[in-house]
């Protein structure tokens, strides 16, 4: 926000009455005072129009993220669970909007509370404050539905509906908002925001939230996937891994294309505000958190491009083949990644973060399937997994500067410890990856084995032979002919078992 700006009449008297008419000239002085407050409360009221813009047209890039999600998954999945995976896309928007709106956004920043959990604004009582705009509400429950939605990936065309309804308002009305409050209300105790005892004398930089976001649905998609165990014929004998190919490459473009277009929301408006000088001198008010904005977008940008191409060189070198989902998987990889860092990093850093982060998801591909692991969309590999190397990544490469220009607060404050400025900031998100995992692992893992063992977790076999759509939904996403169904086909053949293009029901 703007500097409020100030007239005094006593201030004004002496240098209007120039020593005579003491009366008139304090009159002058009163009416000049009182324009002057008027202009400047236009400007005051001007600033909170503009960031709060800002902040509802962010919500906005956020939100077309679900489309993105919704079009990925689709495309990732195998036609006969089109509509199942479809419907749990919006299900985590309208089931997450409820339960954030009761629960979710009081637990995340109702403040003031304790360093584990708010305790304001259940049903947004007592809403809006100075603080908290209902633009801002709109915005965090975004984020909330997008941890949601990556959990959704890593269960599919497996997992009963109901379990969807379940955890989804379980994830985004307690779990999620809860670790939201550690990191980024002021309250929070890990939070770089507190005005004293920081963690580490730093506390966690997760800006737009790698960890808060990514690591949170993607351990708790693990810990679906692994109690569910993998799909009907994803491995062989031996434990050999078999291609289960989604339907449609298109639909997965579609869908990337989205969510990279969504993430100048999910980063640049992490921000929050933009009417912000950082300018100190005359002549610099050029450069203020217009300025960081920007930085963040380029930052984001470049982690993506550099892990998408890292991908596609080293699939070929892996595989011998260029592949664009896996190609599609890499660039979001790079955008997990970068995520935690985007704000507080130099350009050149974000081409190292997604360099390493393609890599990173290229690892744990492999290591799941070695582990006979199953998740139809990466998931838990692309965000936990790169989720947690953005937020190493940030306690190396973050810039003193604009940590001091972000947070404020003390301009001593640990930073990168590859940039010099020692361990500590690194220590705080060591301290955040174990909490993370630890707190989503009791809860969200307890919440799939209950639903395991009340047998409400997965289909049964013969459903999921046949397909989640025809048996659950009431009918196919796609029309086929009657041989084509009556064959059990719904594409023509174009090649062996595992070719794509050549889906069985």
């Amino acid at each position: 926000m703007a500097t409020s700006l100030s007239c005094s009449a006593s201030d004004l008297i002496p240098l209007l009455s120039g020593g005579a008419n003491a009366t008139a000239a304090a009159a002058a002085a009163e009416f000049i005072c009182g324009r002057f407050d008027t202009v400047a409360g236009k400007f005051t009221d001007a600033a909170y129009a503009i960031d709060n813009t800002y902040l509802l047209f962010s919500a906005y890039l956020v939100f077309a993220m679900q489309l993105g999600f919704a079009m990925l998954c689709a495309g990732s999945v195998r036609a006969k669970n089109t509509m199942n995976i479809m419907l749990t896309n919006v299900i985590d928007a309208a089931a997450g909007g409820l339960f954030y709106y009761l629960f979710g956004f009081a637990f995340a920043f109702g403040s003031p509370s304790n360093g584990f959990i708010g305790k304001h604004f259940f049903g947004m009582y007592d809403f809006p404050k100075p603080t908290f705009d209902y633009p801002y509400f709109l915005y965090q429950w975004t984020f909330a539905i997008a941890a949601a939605g990556i959990t959704s990936g890593s269960i599919a065309e497996r997992t009963q509906f109901v379990a969807y309804l379940i955890y989804s308002a379980f994830l985004t009305g307690l779990v999620y908002p809860i670790v939201s409050h550690w990191f980024w209300s002021s309250d929070g105790w890990a939070s770089p925001a507190r005005s004293e005892n920081l963690l580490f004398q730093s506390g966690v930089i997760d800006f737009a939230g790698s960890g808060v976001v990514h690591m949170v649905g993607g351990i708790a998609g693990l810990w679906g996937a692994l109690i569910e165990g993998p799909r009907i014929g994803r491995f062989g004998d031996g434990g050999k891994p078999v291609t289960l190919r989604g339907h449609s490459a298109t639909l997965v473009v579609l869908g990337t294309f989205l969510l990279w277009f969504g993430w100048y929301g999910f980063n640049p408006g992490s921000f929050a505000t933009i009417f912000k000088s950082y300018g100190e001198t005359p002549g610099n008010s050029f450069y203020g958190q217009w300025s960081a904005v920007g930085r963040t977008a380029v930052t984001t940008t470049l982690a993506g491009c550099t892990a998408a191409l890292t991908t596609l060189f080293g699939k070929r070198l892996i595989d011998g083949y260029w592949n664009v989902t896996d190609v599609c998987n890499g660039l979001l990889g790079g955008f997990a990644a970068i995520t935690s860092g985007c704000s507080v990093v130099e350009p050149w850093a974000a081409l190292i973060c997604g360099f390493v982060a393609a890599w990173v998801l290229m690892g744990f591909n492999r290591l799941a399937e070695k582990l006979q692991f199953d998740d139809p969309l990466e998931a838990a590999q692309l965000h936990g997994g790169c989720g947690a190397w953005g937020i190493i990544f940030t306690g190396l490469f973050a810039e003193k500067r604009y940590i001091a220009e972000i947070f404020g607060g003390d301009p001593n404050r640990p930073y990168g410890l590859l940039m010099g400025g020692g361990g500590r900031l690194l220590a705080a998100h060591v301290v955040q990856i174990l909490v993370i995992t630890g707190w989503v692992s009791v809860t969200m893992g307890t919440l799939f084995y209950i639903l395991h063992k009340l047998k409400l977790l997965r289909i049964p076999a013969e459903d999921e032979i046949a397909g989640v759509d025809p048996t659950s939904h009431g009918g196919l996403a796609y029309m086929y002919t009657e041989d084509e169904i009556r064959n059990g086909i719904m594409v023509r053949r174009v090649g062996g078992d595992n070719a794509q293009g050549n889906v069985r029901v």
